[in-house]
């Protein structure tokens, strides 16, 4: 069974500007668009605001969806979480609070909206990448507690819960096998289904940290600063005598976690193997080379390498794989959506106007929201 697929936009580009639900909402329905992903960014995140005025937010969402036939979708983190190591700090209080006062709330807030939630809101500090034994440790601490946090989002009605898909080792998970194993580890603890968010500019980082090979690493011998190859030692010094090599490449080996697959870079490669898994895909512009969540316009498309017809088809090769064992249910409903970060001292008409041209942009691909992923990509 294909899902259906409906066009959404994520209104932190309008943080700090078009803060009231109202104004963020017209702006989505003048453009076209009648999903919103709401960030947490926008006046909704509970570690910023009291239960009360929280409460209200929901009260004037809920008012103004019924007025302009706009819906929240999903509710989505954003940089406050974003910014701090959360479920994967060292400090035990930390974990805990993220989990029960912003985590657990932001669930209820989604469940009082009939909407999904995807967040991200943990990493891990180098002194715990350098360390096997730490980085188990660490890794089993947030599979339980997310096992748990999946558990909760069921017993409280969440149309499902989504973790997004990052770009480099201290932001898990970061690989496709990764990628994988956390799905599959989350659900196996509770059996309670935790999903992922795809972002088509979150394959920037994954080749800087290929696993070194024999002739790299003898390349590196003596060498230091700057003048050292660029071999993915970033975590480990590099040897100091060719004696050393074999002892580095069993330090690396231990450390596999430390590195990614040439695939593993490819936004495409990612949406064919773990689209079906994805209820919210992420929209942003790039050339391959940035993560700077630029709009669908001429000036961005010209050199852009998301494309709305490949990104349909990649979508439906996912779906065309046979079915895995282990696995939560695959998705039923995606959402794609535009996310497009506004400048600071950008100018609100500039804002707008990107916006619109986005939306135009996808628009033409998804015509009308419910269609089925197989009649949008021409099957």
């Amino acid at each position: 069974m294909f899902p259906r697929i409906y066009l959404a936009l994520d209104n932190c580009f309008a943080s700090k500007r078009w803060t009231e639900p109202r104004e963020w909402m017209e702006i989505a329905r003048d453009a076209g668009v009648f999903y919103i992903e709401a960030s947490a960014d926008n006046e909704c995140d509970p570690l910023y605001s009291t239960p009360e005025a929280l409460q209200d937010w929901i009260g004037a969402v809920c008012a103004a969806s019924e007025r302009m036939g706009v819906k929240v979708a999903n509710l989505y983190s954003g940089h406050g979480t974003y910014a701090t190591l959360g479920l994967g700090h060292t400090d035990l209080r930390v974990r805990d609070h993220i989990q029960h006062d912003w985590i657990e709330p932001m669930i209820r807030s989604a469940v009082a909206l009939d909407a999904g939630l995807g967040f991200f809101c943990h990493a891990f500090p180098q002194s715990v990448l350098r360390e096997p034994t730490l980085y188990a440790e660490a890794e089993a601490d947030l599979y339980r507690r997310l096992a748990e946090v999946a558990e909760y989002a069921v017993e409280k009605g969440l149309s499902y819960l989504s973790v997004e898909q990052m770009y480099s080792p201290h932001q898990i998970p970061w690989t496709i096998t990764g990628a994988q194993r956390f799905m599959q580890e989350v659900y196996r603890l509770r059996g309670a289904p935790l999903y992922l968010t795809l972002d088509t500019g979150h394959q920037i980082g994954q080749r800087h940290y290929l696993m070194p090979d024999r002739t790299q690493l003898e390349a590196c011998v003596g060498a230091s600063g700057q003048n050292a190859p660029d071999a993915g030692l970033g975590y480990l010094s590099p040897p100091a005598s060719r004696d050393e090599v074999d002892t580095l490449v069993e330090r690396l080996q231990a450390r596999s976690y430390l590195f990614a697959a040439q695939d593993d870079g490819d936004l495409y490669a990612w949406l064919r193997q773990m689209g079906c898994y994805a209820p919210i895909i992420h929209l942003q512009q790039t050339d391959g080379s940035v993560s700077a969540h630029h709009p669908f316009t001429g000036k961005y498309n010209r050199n852009g390498i998301v494309q709305p017809e490949p990104v349909l088809k990649a979508l439906l090769d996912a779906y065309d794989k046979p079915v895995l064992e282990g696995y939560p249910p695959r998705c039923r409903e995606i959402y794609l959506t535009i996310e497009v970060f506004s400048g600071t001292a950008e100018r609100p008409d500039d804002i707008l106007a990107k916006i619109s041209e986005s939306a135009a942009c996808w628009r033409r691909f998804v015509p009308q929201d419910g269609l089925t992923l197989d009649q949008l990509a021409g099957r």
